[in-house]
């Protein structure tokens, strides 16, 4: 395994760091690999948090359908990292193994509005143009708070994905 291209910060190193790692640790439970990389940014880091905060705490969507997106980005982005994180959330959301399993593969197991969700992950993943009838259902299934909110989730994790390749965060 290769090992990170920026060094990163361990925790309690830096005393002008103190109150943001406890900030990051209290949103957290602790200050991950990917953190420890931001913290050489620390008013990124501060941002990210803030933000990541919003989109996994404060969203009108519903939990188990945050998770399943997110999974689904890391595997269409080759991010076991992420994957790996978020297998717990998932699980603790209401996902079913079985569906974590099957978005290693393909999303079209998955029924209902499960499988609109993972049809708009790949859409906004893999092609980033999302077909107009495509657009069509989701918004026959969302109001436009909840409709916003989960197109901020798929593209902020899939900048998480993108961050965590570039800079080799296992």
């Amino acid at each position: 395994m290769k090992r990170p291209r920026v060094k990163p910060v361990p925790p309690g190193t830096r005393p002008e760091l103190a109150e943001l790692e406890a900030k990051i640790a209290g949103a957290r439970g602790r200050i991950s690999p990917l953190y420890s990389v931001l913290l050489n940014s620390p008013l990124l880091a501060s941002g990210w948090e803030q933000f990541f905060t919003i989109i996994r705490q404060k969203t009108s969507v519903p939990p188990r359908l945050r998770e399943l997106a997110i999974l689904r980005i890391a595997v269409l982005n080759g991010a076991d990292y992420e994957f790996a994180a978020h297998v717990p959330h998932a699980l603790a959301a209401g996902l079913a193994q079985e569906a974590i399993e099957g978005l290693r593969n393909n999303a079209a197991q998955l029924q209902g509005v499960e499988n609109l969700v993972a049809r708009y992950t790949d859409a906004m993943t893999r092609d980033l143009v999302v077909p107009d009838a495509l657009y069509a259902e989701l918004d026959k299934a969302f109001d436009v708070k909840t409709l916003v909110e989960l197109t901020a989730t798929i593209a902020a994790y899939n900048m998480v994905s993108r961050f965590l390749i570039a800079m080799r965060i296992h």
